[in-house]
């Protein structure tokens, strides 16, 4: 199969037969074999009758129904599971992404050779205050955070080697930096390519200022995960042993002037808990003891297998 497209989707029934007709005109045009696999992450309109329908009228449509509302990054984790295209494009249900712009993502993922390509709305049709002035910024931000050269990390339009999303890990609300996770796995030839930006033909959109905090959070963990997600004993066994060095020199140097008092002065000695050193002896040994464990603790949760389920499946359409 040449193209598995993914849409995570949240109550946008208004959109789905136009979206469907849009995309099986042009990958038909275009002599592609391929599939729609639409994940509903809990809609609560009529989007799953919808799909529904759609399935009965074309045969390349798939879907999953969640049990509930999970998240955007869990719709597209259910979605990369279930893709079968040597070419995985991810788009949003609310024709907001043109899908004629499918066929040249997909040449620069085959001819050119890149791993990922990454869509960039140049031309926003969206609130300047709500949207596109905080999309600057928190794409700044990821950019000299991440060292990948993106001007829109969140731009909902991809394309990815069937490789690249079967080999990453898509959780918690990390679907904004994919580029980041696709690189920490060793994918590291990223594109990019202006797309048309449409404005919102039905509905509102789903996502709220607080996506920004929750983006720059998320940027901050995932930027900790690549670094030193496979060995955290390097950072957390440096900073402990660095504590606990601390802690023993002022122990040390406590004693030192205890008998240097005592011996060579032949003085009186403060009492050990009335030096400031003993307080700071004290904590720095007890924090890089809980430093050296976290990073040991760390070390010992990577080699167990974490199966557990971050969404659950209702219904399925194959």
């Amino acid at each position: 199969m040449d193209i598995s497209v993914v849409i995570p989707l949240l109550n946008e029934s208004e959109s789905l037969k136009e979206l469907n007709h849009w995309i099986s005109k042009t990958l038909q045009s275009n002599g592609f074999s391929y599939e729609i696999i639409y994940i509903d992450d809990g809609s609560t309109d009529d989007s799953w009758k919808v799909i529904k329908k759609l399935k009965k009228q074309d045969k390349n449509v798939k879907a999953i129904k969640f049990e509930a509302n999970f998240g955007k990054s869990q719709a597209l984790n259910a979605g990369f599971k279930k893709a079968k295209g040597k070419v995985v494009m991810t788009m949003d249900a609310d024709l907001q992404d043109n899908p004629e712009e499918i066929p040249e993502f997909y040449k620069m993922i085959i001819e050119q050779g890149y791993d990922l390509v990454s869509g960039w709305k140049k031309v926003r049709h969206d609130s300047v205050i709500q949207k596109n002035l905080p999309s600057k910024l928190f794409n700044w931000m990821a950019r000299k955070t991440s060292g990948i050269d993106l001007n829109d990390f969140n731009c909902g339009i991809k394309a990815y080697k069937k490789k690249v999303i079967k080999n990453i890990d898509v959780h918690g609300e990390m679907h904004r930096y994919i580029p980041l996770l696709a690189k920490s796995k060793g994918f590291g030839k990223i594109g990019e390519k202006v797309v048309q930006h449409q404005a919102r033909k039905y509905g509102e959109t789903k996502f709220g200022m607080e996506r920004f905090l929750h983006g720059f959070l998320d940027l901050i963990t995932i930027w900790f995960i690549s670094k030193f997600g496979r060995r955290p004993m390097y950072l957390f066994g440096f900073l402990g042993s660095l504590m606990f060095i601390v802690g023993f020199l002022s122990a040390f140097l406590i004693g030192l002037f205890k008998l240097l008092h005592l011996y060579v002065y032949k003085t009186p000695a403060m009492l050990i808990t009335d030096n400031p050193l003993f307080y700071t002896s004290l904590v720095s040994m007890v924090i890089g003891s809980q430093l050296f464990l976290a990073g040991f603790l760390g070390e010992m949760i990577l080699r167990t297998d974490d199966n557990k389920n971050r969404y659950i499946i209702s219904k399925e359409i194959d």
